[in-house]
């Protein structure tokens, strides 16, 4: 596939000077060979897409780095043909006629996506299902009890650092941390959390010129982690995949490796930062939250179908000649599988801003042999990430103009800059608490379970005064009466006092009684029960 083929196509025009050019500021200004678009040059791709789906329909030509012609899938249908149809695409890029033709440069700001590597992402066939196999055996064998217990206490480290302040970037500070704290641990590399870590995630998917050195900063700690499991082994995802009878070499775990920890950080670290942006942003949205007519799971998959974590996904690469979207795509073709507008396709989503929740037939993770494999756990790092934030702050709000947001886009991912916001400042809270609202250092309040929900109030303490033991006889002997397992306790620590009173005569007027006490809480029903085992606490 070449520009100039694209260009020759019926239906497109000639060339450059056969097209009008497109107004100064246009997402689709900067062309290349053919008049096509350079996808890797738009600041907005979301616009240049239905562009592209106006003048080319559901499958379009365009250009990526170094102007390299690909295929972008618009389409929904198109997008679930393009995924489940093996005998036509495969992922392995060693058939790529750019790759073949040498026009791909060895530091092409992709090519940790491109290049084929020994893995199930670049293969198909018997290798594929070996290697796959591994890898969903080791995603089975995760305590998923566990790993929400883990979660809680990741929120509530990763918030006590900015907890006190009272403001925060829930992006750079929150959304960015809590994904890749929580995947060092489920892949058993805890230690090499840091800073350093995040931005190097962050690189690699950006495609920028550092990319490659990024991408060898977190294989290092992935192979050093590969030869620690083969001489240590551990009850944790690598241990699963090293010990995995299908054999993995090292290079092969480690590159396993390394595709769940990107893919997995990458869709958790923007999943999250876009459904908090949401929930600040739109009062609805938040109110449906604290009003129980959406839950948070469902809040999550409502924006799967908006904002994709993965604008694109590289790549498939056409088997045969064949047709796809009403294009002729010949042998060695290179095309896009695109969640973002095959989300929107107006064939499926006549109105974009429809209600979406039950619909899990978006295509975020993917589809066919090459869905995301670790995406429940990504699911579980959003849901919980959500949920216990906004219990640990209730009342957190947006700290700017929602005009304010911006975003940065690659062809691979549309991320937020940064999400500022402010809230009532409140102590650090031990990492092993359930999230709680409460400001002080005691027990927390029992709280209807809704976010931002309000306290239900304590009953007051019995004042102390010259005739307590008096008061509490009375209280005691209200207990007995009621025969409250409580209260009868309450009695016999209190039946000393009852004889000391009767032998000191009548109780003076003045000394005022304390109300009865509260009856104990009722047991929790089954739904508050579900909730506590869900959060993970």
């Amino acid at each position: 596939m070449t520009p100039e083929s694209h260009s020759q196509k019926p239906g497109l025009p000639a060339g450059d000077d056969a097209r009008p050019g497109p107004p100064p500021g246009c997402p689709a200004h900067g062309l290349g060979p053919g008049g096509l678009a350079r996808l890797h040059e738009s600041d907005d791709l979301k616009r240049l897409y239905e562009q592209l789906r106006e003048e080319h329909g559901p499958v379009a030509p365009v250009l990526i780095h170094d102007d390299l012609p690909l295929w972008v899938v618009l389409g929904h249908a198109e997008s679930q043909q393009l995924v489940r149809s093996p005998a036509q695409f495969t992922k392995d890029s060693r058939i790529w006629s750019a790759l073949r033709d040498g026009l791909v440069k060895p530091d092409h700001p992709l090519m940790p996506h491109i290049a084929w590597q020994p893995m199930c992402a670049h293969t198909e066939g018997e290798q594929q299902r070996r290697w796959r196999g591994a890898i969903d055996t080791a995603v089975s064998a995760t305590d998923f009890r566990s790993l929400r217990r883990y979660v809680n206490r990741s929120v509530q480290r990763v918030v006590n650092r900015f907890c006190e302040v009272g403001e925060a970037d829930l992006v750079s500070e929150y959304a960015e941390h809590l994904p890749m704290a929580v995947m060092c641990h489920v892949l058993g590399m805890p230690d090499e959390y840091d800073d350093r870590m995040v931005q190097a995630a962050r690189d690699m998917i950006r495609g920028t010129e550092t990319a490659i050195a990024s991408n060898a900063h977190v294989m290092a700690a992935l192979n050093r982690l590969t030869v620690r499991r083969r001489r240590e082994p551990q009850d944790d995802f690598t241990g699963h995949l090293v010990e995995h009878p299908a054999g993995l070499s090292d290079e092969e775990v480690s590159q396993h490796l390394r595709v769940v920890l990107i893919a997995a950080y990458e869709a958790t670290a923007n999943l999250l930062a876009n459904v908090l942006r949401q929930v600040l942003i739109d009062p609805r949205f938040r109110s449906q939250l604290n009003g129980g007519q959406m839950t948070v799971p469902q809040a999550v998959e409502q924006l799967l179908w908006d904002e994709p974590p993965f604008s694109t996904i590289f790549a498939y690469y056409a088997k045969q000649d064949t047709e796809l979207g009403g294009q002729r795509i010949r042998k060695g073709d290179g095309l896009l599988f695109a969640p973002a507008p095959a989300n929107v396709d107006p064939r499926v989503r006549p109105d974009p801003t429809a209600d979406m929740q039950g619909n899990r037939s978006h295509l975020a993770f993917g589809g066919g042999t090459h869905e995301c494999p670790g995406q429940d756990i990504g699911r579980v790092i959003a849901e919980i990430g959500v949920d216990a934030l906004l219990m640990r702050l209730p009342d957190v709000e947006l700290s700017c103009d929602e005009e304010e947001l911006a975003f940065t886009e690659s062809i691979a991912s549309r991320h937020l800059v940064s999400l500022p916001v402010h809230f009532t400042p409140r102590p650090q809270q031990e990492i092993t608490q359930a999230p709680s609202h409460e400001a002080g250092a005691g027990a927390p309040a029992a709280y209807d379970w809704q976010i931002g929900g309000v306290p239900r109030q304590a009953p007051a303490p019995a004042p102390a005064s010259v005739g307590a033991s008096a008061g509490g006889a009375d209280a005691g002997v209200t207990g007995v009466d009621a025969g409250g397992p409580g209260a009868a306790s309450d009695a016999g620590g209190t039946g000393g006092g009852v004889g000391g009173a009767s032998a000191a005569g009548a109780v003076p007027a003045a000394v005022p009684v304390p109300p009865p006490l509260a009856p104990p809480e009722p047991p929790k029903g089954a739904w508050q029960r579900f909730l506590r085992w869900w959060r993970g606490y």
